[in-house]
């Protein structure tokens, strides 16, 4: 996991890993189990496919997703969330309850435009998490250098 160096308070380090727009909408799709890049990126419209992956890469190299590469051609790639980012599902009920609150979104609303709650919504049979389990201590994987250069055949 990525030390973060802001002030050193555990919130705002919380807040650079999950802090990012589009961070707990791709926890919220991961919930339920493992999905593929395409499933994820067709239920968050609209992010581009390049903030996606990047968005992918960091939660994997701060150890909340797992990359599972199947192989094959084409490429099947998997993410799921490791039993530390499972520790951030309280968070999106939370998230919601607070949502609604402040009268931000209704549930009926995602339901007319996507044409289905989402799988966390209560209304889906959603669960709420109220136990949180222990972290499970893993050996993080160093991450990778960025390669911007281009290879022309």
């Amino acid at each position: 996991m990525i030390r973060r160096d802001l002030d050193g308070c555990p919130i705002a380090g919380a807040l650079q890993v999950i802090g990012d727009k589009w961070t707990m909408l791709i926890i919220r799709d991961l919930a339920h189990g493992p999905r593929r890049t395409m499933e994820l990126h067709s239920n968050l419209e609209p992010i581009s496919s390049r903030t996606l992956v990047g968005r992918l890469r960091d939660l994997v190299a701060d150890n909340i997703l797992e990359r599972i590469d199947y192989g094959g051609n084409p490429p099947h790639i998997e993410y799921e969330l490791t039993p530390r980012g499972r520790l951030l599902i309280p968070l999106l009920d939370a998230l919601r309850d607070v949502g609604q609150l402040l009268d931000c979104n209704e549930c009926e609303d995602r339901k007319k435009r996507r044409g289905a709650y989402c799988e966390t919504c209560p209304k889906s049979g959603w669960v709420p998490v109220t136990a949180v389990a222990e972290p499970v201590s893993r050996p993080i994987r160093p991450r990778r250098q960025r390669d911007d250069s281009i290879v022309l055949l």
